[in-house]
């Protein structure tokens, strides 16, 4: 009887600790320093579906200039939405070569979709208003090591 008694134990715990962790958010992510202009990026990288569904999930606060780039394998309509996120972001949606396609202000705690305007494989979220006061608008070209350069006088990119 103890024996199952501590089985059960340890499987209340091992549960309870899976819950914690699904509530907290993900600080330990890979960086990637990008540029917009003048202004350098901190971008938190989500890659992975979980990284990516989970998201900027949780957090009460995020330092000014960093972010949180989700990368996807194919570009497509990237949709996002702000439930059990606390912070008011704006959402980059990005092209390949890093041209913002559109951006879109996002309030915290929402399920009100904002989507690209067209096929994207990245999109960088920031604090609500760092594009904004930054003077950074749709056609404007972000860079860094994920973004592709765009071809040049008829050649390709590598």
């Amino acid at each position: 009887m103890n024996h199952l008694a501590s089985l059960l134990l340890s499987l209340a715990l091992l549960c309870a600790g899976s819950t914690f962790a699904q509530g907290a958010p993900q600080m330990d992510l890979p960086r990637v320093k990008l540029t917009a202009g003048m202004f350098l990026v901190d971008a938190q990288v989500a890659a992975t579906p979980q990284q990516r569904a989970t998201g900027l999930m949780f957090r009460s606060q995020m330092p000014t200039a960093e972010g949180m780039l989700f990368v996807f394998e194919q570009a497509s309509a990237q949709c996002f939405w702000m439930k059990n996120t606390l912070l008011p972001l704006t959402a980059a949606f990005v092209a390949d070569d890093g041209t913002i396609v559109n951006l879109a202000d996002m309030k915290p705690q929402s399920t009100e979709s904002h989507c690209s305007e067209k096929p994207v494989r990245f999109v960088l979220e920031m604090n609500r208003g760092w594009f904004a006061q930054k003077g950074i608008k749709a056609g404007f070209k972000l860079s860094g090591p994920p973004f592709k350069p765009s071809p040049k006088n008829g050649t390709t990119a590598p």
